[in-house]
């Protein structure tokens, strides 16, 4: 099979089983001994988490709001190369893009951008022949729109023939299958979205009882015909930033953990492709800091963990003193709330954290400041110089009393604006989340921003041994 068959799997909405259905497929492929990758439209975490985790594939984000479409292109066939098939899961309703007006950042855009036969599903509960005219709107609507297919999802066994029949005499596209209405088959979620799979009791037999409807109900073997025909891409490679020469690589340390798990996979690649040498480490579990040149702090839950974040005082005190020090340091949303005096969790309870940020983090009740925006540097700072911009996004139900006013936050479509973020020549902390890959030179700038913190490292340790050579002590000491 080529390395470069694939299908994208978008919906009418959100909450209409593309999650599901997708993690169905791919445990179906798995069990088949198929090297399967797959692929998140739009800036998610969770669920390229929850398949690389759960289900065992290596899984990637592709978002053209984030990048033009060559990198995007270029992304989707680094990743994919190699593999028997991908799946890229569609995020919203088919055609939703940016402020809900445009096409932009659609599922849509990805499948025309990538060249990826799309299959949509359909949700048929309460529904009978309407579904038929549900169909008939979104394959003529927007064309070329890539959709050669549908699946209907929440639909009785009885109904499934006559409704196919129907679908594919009157509209003439393939129904690969269906998937009933059962209540174990839906994945539970929380105030972020899906929970991940270290939180969910027999993940596996789930994902079993997934797989076996799946090739029970759904046209797997259609699918993988379909995949096929997707032509083979031929994208440029990426070019990377120059940095700066380094004898030694830097070394660059990322909280990991179930509080610290919102990490883009592209940006510790392109990292890894500067130079830089990752290790992760646990600030939940961990007692110390490992030794290194820079910090990650990813987003994540720390506000369902924060007495134990906060009762791991040589952890704190360690990332207080080395971020107070010059240690090159990126906190994004929760990594932000993690650094700041305090944090307020939902019952209302506040504990002690890092205390880097003089000001509190709280929850806030609702959503805040969801989705894409702009963000322009107000003056030079530890990732890019005054002036430069890079596409970003916004997505907690906490705030912090002092968000920071290094940047200036502007939404695509509005043109709403808001100031965020600590930046300082070491520091970026901030909600808005960060993929490398929309300005890799941002990833450039931490990088040598490393290297100059292993080099004072370094200079300093040459002075404090030449301070305390034996030359330097009385003779018979």
């Amino acid at each position: 099979m080529s390395g470069f068959a694939r299908i994208l799997l978008g919906a009418t909405a959100s909450h209409c089983g593309k999650t599901t259905i997708t993690c169905a497929i791919l445990q179906a492929l798995k069990n088949r001994g198929l090297q399967t990758v797959s692929f998140k439209c739009g800036p998610d975490y969770l669920d390229p988490l929850f398949h690389r985790q759960a289900i065992g594939v290596p899984s990637w984000n592709l978002d053209p709001f984030f990048t033009p479409a060559p990198v995007l292109n270029a992304l989707f066939q680094e990743h994919a190369a190699g593999m028997d098939f991908s799946v890229i899961e569609g995020v919203m309703g088919y055609f939703d893009g940016l402020g809900g007006t445009s096409l932009a950042a659609s599922t849509c855009e990805v499948a025309r951008i990538t060249d990826t036969p799309a299959v949509l599903i359909l949700p048929c509960k309460g529904m009978s022949r309407s579904t038929v005219a549900m169909a008939k709107g979104y394959l003529e609507y927007a064309r070329p729109n890539q959709l050669q297919g549908v699946i209907l999802n929440q639909l009785s066994p009885m109904l499934y023939p006559a409704l196919r029949d129907q679908i594919e005499t009157e509209l003439g596209v393939r129904v690969y299958g269906y998937f009933p209405s059962r209540e174990e088959f839906v994945l539970p979620g929380r105030h972020l979205g899906l929970i991940p799979a270290q939180s969910l009791c027999d993940v596996r037999g789930f994902l079993e009882e997934l797989a076996k409807q799946a090739e029970e109900s759904l046209d797997l073997d259609g699918l993988l015909v379909l995949g096929r025909t997707a032509p083979k891409p031929n994208a440029p490679p990426i070019c990377l930033p120059d940095v700066q020469k380094h004898t030694e690589p830097p070394h660059i340390a990322v909280a990991q953990d179930d509080a610290f798990c919102f990490l883009y996979r592209d940006n510790l690649c392109l990292l890894e492709k500067l130079g830089a040498k990752l290790s992760f480490f646990s600030p939940l579990n961990d007692r110390t800091l490992p030794p290194c040149d820079g910090l990650i702090l990813p987003g994540g839950y720390p506000e369902l963990y924060a007495k134990a974040l906060s009762q791991n005082n040589t952890m704190k005190q360690g990332i207080h003193d080395a971020v107070q020090n010059g240690l090159p340091c990126i906190a994004e949303c929760g990594g932000f709330l993690y650094l700041h005096e305090s944090l307020t969790d939902s019952d209302g309870h506040t504990f002690p954290m890092v205390g880097v940020i003089p000001s509190r983090a709280y929850p806030c009740g609702h959503l805040k400041r969801f989705g894409y925006v702009r963000l322009t540097a107000q003056h030079s700072q530890l990732l890019c110089g005054k002036g430069e911009h890079i596409p970003a996004h916004e997505f907690h139900y906490w705030e912090s009393d002092a968000p920071g006013n290094a940047y200036l936050a502007v939404k695509p479509t509005s043109q709403r604006s808001w100031e965020c973020v600590h930046g300082t020549p070491t520091l970026y902390a901030g909600f808005p989340h960060l993929y490398f890959y929309a300005n890799p030179r941002f990833a450039a700038r931490f990088f040598n921003a490393c290297c100059q913190y292993h080099q004072q490292e370094e200079s300093r340790d040459s002075h404090d041994l030449t301070v305390l050579s034996p030359q330097h002590f009385p003779s018979g000491s």
